[in-house]
C-alpha cells in the first residue's frame, strides 16, 4: 500500500518529467522551425535562378509580365528571410530543399517537352502554382510555429511572405484563365482537325 509520502514523490517526479518533455519539445519545435527557415531559404534561393528561365521560356506577355514581377517579390522574401533569421539571432544559411529541387525540375522538363507557345505556357503556370502551393503550405507552417514560440515579429513577416505566395497563386490563375488555357484547347483542337 502506497503512503502519502510516496505517492507525493511521484507526483512530483511525474510534473518534473512533464515540465523536461514541455522544455525540451518547446526546444525542438524551435530547431525544426529553423530548420525549415534554411529549407525555405534555399528554396526562395533557387527560385531567383528559375524564375528568369521560366520566363524566358513562355510566350504569353502576361504570363512572362507575371513572372518577372514575382521574381523582384521572392529576392525581397529572401531579404526578409534573412531579416528573420537576424531576429531569430541565427546566421542565414540554406539547406538544400529536395521538394523545391523536384519542382523545379518538373517545371524544366515540362519546357523541354513542349513547343513553345501556349501549351508550354499552360504547362509553366501548371509548373508555378505546384511551387506556389508548396510555398503556401510552407509559410504557413512557418507563421504557426513562430506564432507558438511567441515570435511575434519574424510572425508578421512570414505573414506578409505567405500573403504575397497566395497573391502569386491567384495571379497565375487569372493568366491562366484570361486566355492561356484556351489557347492551349484551341491549339489541341487544330490539331486534332488536321
Amino acid at each position: 500500500m502506497k503512503t502519502a509520502k510516496s505517492t507525493t514523490a511521484a507526483t512530483k517526479t511525474k510534473a518534473s518529467s512533464n515540465s523536461k518533455r514541455k522544455s525540451s519539445a518547446a526546444d525542438g519545435l524551435r530547431e525544426l522551425f529553423i530548420e525549415s527557415l534554411k529549407d525555405i531559404y534555399w528554396a526562395e534561393k533557387a527560385l531567383t535562378k528559375a524564375l528568369p528561365k521560366m520566363a524566358k521560356n513562355a510566350t504569353s506577355e502576361s504570363l512572362i509580365t507575371t513572372i518577372n514581377d514575382h521574381l523582384t517579390i521572392t529576392e525581397d522574401q529572401v531579404t526578409r528571410l534573412e531579416e528573420v533569421f537576424e531576429l531569430l539571432g541565427e546566421k542565414a544559411s540554406a539547406k538544400k530543399c529536395e521538394a523545391m529541387e523536384g519542382l523545379i525540375k518538373e517545371g524544366e522538363s515540362i519546357v523541354e517537352e513542349t513547343e513553345a507557345g501556349p501549351v508550354r505556357d499552360a504547362g509553366i503556370i501548371g509548373a508555378s502554382q505546384k511551387i506556389e502551393h508548396y510555398e503556401i503550405a510552407t509559410y504557413g507552417t512557418l507563421a504557426a510555429f513562430a506564432q507558438t514560440l511567441g515570435e511575434d515579429d519574424v510572425l508578421a513577416l512570414l505573414q506578409q511572405t505567405l500573403e504575397e505566395e497566395k497573391e502569386a497563386d491567384t495571379m497565375l490563375t487569372d493568366v491562366a484563365y484570361n486566355n492561356i488555357n484556351f489557347e492551349a484547347a484551341s491549339e489541341d483542337e487544330d490539331e486534332n482537325e488536321d
